[in-house]
Order: structure tokens, then sequence, then C-alpha cells
């Protein structure tokens, strides 16, 4: 959830498009961020493609997305039937995969509502989720959980649309240059983590290589426009082998880190989703927790070549394991999490691309240089994994 100052009713469409396009901010599917799936065992189920495709690109005929239906008097009445009196002022923050407003409010401060993806999580995985925020916020950690309104329920319905409403939260991005903002965030996370440890999501999926890895490829290869898949096919074959490799590559890493312990996670813990103050950290955007190891939360901090990424997670260390232990074969992942990062991020675009916000906001998404561009990327990973991880 971003701050800023409220800005009229008029601006409602305008979309800030602060999405950065390094793989360890790839979005976050959602700014609240941002990150998608319903009902799936990974990200994308298959009630959710159904309910994709029905509203996607018909022969001849233009995509009707179910947020469509989402203007300006529909927000406000929706905060008028849980009980909140909007003053008209709507800003649309950065967001892709839901949508997300700052809200002025008749008798308070701004307000922050989320209107989730229609059919991508359950009722009860967003309650899970909202749970899980209550319950690192009991323990005094710098989150931002829902809002209770009517009936005491943090997720509110409104004609076809399920949200949620937040306090907004002012903030400034990290500085991850600095050994002390790495510590201090470290602290955090290792309280997040002994939280999340304690008790795992019962209904949430896990990050895994079916999930982040093979599931998306099948998407990739066997999805598209108008019949067509999304990758040339000049390229097809060649990334459809280039993919492979990169899997079993990810494979030898978690064969080599051994057996870890899941646990419930932020998921999509970059430095867009922290608002910093001269009080430390808030983080925000828990939309894509979900179980996996522990150093999902850590490594998308990291920047630069090898030395520098092993001198940054020494300091994010030096304060996790403060609070919670890290077990250092897990930093045999760190290249397979990014590999299947960058997988994902694709086929999230490809999933998402009836929405009329994506072709605008990604143009040079399905082009062919683009997934010339992809299929390098994965044989730099399929290097890399074969490296040994750097120790700190």
């Amino acid at each position: 959830m971003l701050s800023g100052p409220a800005e009229p009713r008029s601006l409602f469409r305008t979309y800030n498009t602060r999405m950065n396009n390094s793989i360890s901010q790839a979005p976050d599917f959602d700014d609240d961020d941002e990150r998608q799936p319903a009902f799936d065992p990974g990200l994308y189920g298959d009630a959710a493609l159904a309910a994709e495709a029905a509203h996607g690109h018909a022969e001849g005929q233009p995509a009707v997305h179910p947020f469509s239906a989402l203007d300006p008097d529909c927000v406000l009445d929706a905060l008028a039937a849980a009980g909140l009196r909007a003053d008209g002022r709507l800003l649309a923050l950065n967001s892709y995969e839901n949508r997300v407003y700052q809200v002025g409010m008749d008798d308070g401060p701004p307000l922050v509502v989320k209107f989730y993806r229609p059919e991508r999580w359950s009722d009860d995985t967003i309650l899970e989720e909202h749970g899980f925020v209550a319950q690192l916020s009991a323990h005094e950690l710098p989150v931002v959980p829902a809002l209770a309104l009517a009936g005491g329920r943090t997720l509110q319905h409104f004609n076809d649309f399920r949200f949620a409403v937040f306090p907004r939260h002012g903030g400034r991005a990290p500085e991850l240059d600095q050994s002390g903002t790495l510590e201090w965030m470290g602290r955090f996370i290792g309280r997040i983590h002994a939280v999340g440890a304690v008790a795992p999501y019962r209904l949430r999926p896990a990050l895994d290589i079916d999930t982040f890895g093979f599931e998306p490829r099948a998407y990739l290869l066997g999805h598209g426009l108008l019949g067509h898949c999304f990758i040339p096919a000049e390229l097809a074959g060649v990334y459809d082998g280039v993919i492979a490799q990169a899997l079993d590559g990810v494979a030898r890493c978690f064969e080599r880190a051994g057996p870890y312990t899941a646990l419930r996670l932020h998921g999509d813990c970059h430095g867009g989703n922290v608002l910093w103050t001269d009080a430390g950290p808030h983080f925000v955007d828990f939309d894509d927790s979900r179980m996996g190891p522990a150093v999902q939360d850590l490594w998308m901090l990291l920047s630069g070549e090898r030395a520098d990424m092993a001198r940054q997670m020494a300091d994010i260390l030096a304060g996790y394991e403060d609070f919670f232990d890290f077990d250092p074969r897990q930093l045999h992942l760190i290249e397979a999490l990014r590999t299947l990062r960058l997988i994902h991020y694709s086929a999230w675009l490809a999933r998402r691309w009836s929405d009329p916000a994506f072709p605008r906001a990604f143009p040079w998404f399905n082009t062919q240089r683009y997934w010339q561009d992809r299929i390098l990327e994965l044989r730099e990973q399929i290097a890399l994994m074969d490296e040994p991880p750097f120790w700190v």
C-alpha cells in the first residue's frame, strides 16, 4: 500500500506505474502487490483459469473483465455498505493483481481499500492471510492488518466483489544498501518467521517447484490469444527445452539443500512492500503469503555481485538470528527460487492478459524480443544454479 496525498475523483483512473522490472522486485503480483490464483494449489487453479478464460479474448470480440464494473460509484457504495462514509476523494494506488485505492473519509484520516481479483483466492484463503497478519500485529510486529468492519468481519462483499479496508500507513523505500537497514529488516523478518512457524496454513498453497515451475510452464506452452501460443512458434521449442533444463537445475538445488521445514511467509518480501519510517520498517501486502522455505523472504532483499549479496545476507542474518534460527543449507535455494520467480512472472502476465490494465502497463510482453530475453535469462540461471552457493 502506498502513501500519498488524496487526489480529486477525476484522477480515479490514473495508475501509478512504479513497477521495478528487476527480478528481485518483479511483481508482485500486486502492490498489495499483487501479486494471483484462485483456489489453486499454486497460484492458479482450474476455477481461476475457467473464470479468466470466460472473460478473455473471444474470436473478434473485445475482452470484458470483471474489474470493468469497479467504477467510482461502486467503490463508494461498497464502503457505505460496510459502514464507512467516504468524502468522494479516490486515488488509485499501484496494484495490478488487485485494485487498491486510497479513499478520503468524512470523519477521519484516509483509508486504503483493496478489491480482490475475482476468482483468485477463496474467502477462506483470504481470511487465513488476514488471520496471520492479525496474529503478527498482536505480537507487536510492524504490519498493517485489515480492519474489522460490518459484522466484525475483515472481508466484505459487495455485488460481485470482495474487499478489505486497511489503515493508511506512510513511509519511504528502505535503503537496502545500508548494513544497519538490512540488519533491522532481518530482525523483524526473524520475528515474522518465529510467529509463522507456530502453525501452518491449512488452505493456502506452498511455494514449490510444481506451483511456481511446472504449472506456469504448462500454461505458457499451452495457452495464448485466439488459439495461438503466447510464445512465438519459432521460439516455443527452444523455450520448452531451456525451461526443462532450468527446472532440472531447480530440482538439483532443492536436493542439495535437503529437507526443510516450511513456514508461513510474507511471500513477496522485496523493498517495494516495505514502508520505512524513523521507527523502522512496516511490512505490507501479504497477498502472496504462503508456505515455503525461510530464505524466500530474504533473497529478494539482495542485489549486486556475488560478494555484495554475501555481505548483504550476512547483515540480514545478523539481525534475523536474534529471533529465529536460519539453516544455512537454504542458501542452495537462492538461485533456484530466483529461477522459479522468473518462470512464474511470465505466466502471471500471460494469465492476466485479458485484464485491459496489463496490455497497457506491459506492452513489451508477448513480443519476440521478450521471449528471446527470457531464454537468455534462463540460460544464465542454469549456469548460476550449478555454482556453489555463497556462504556467510
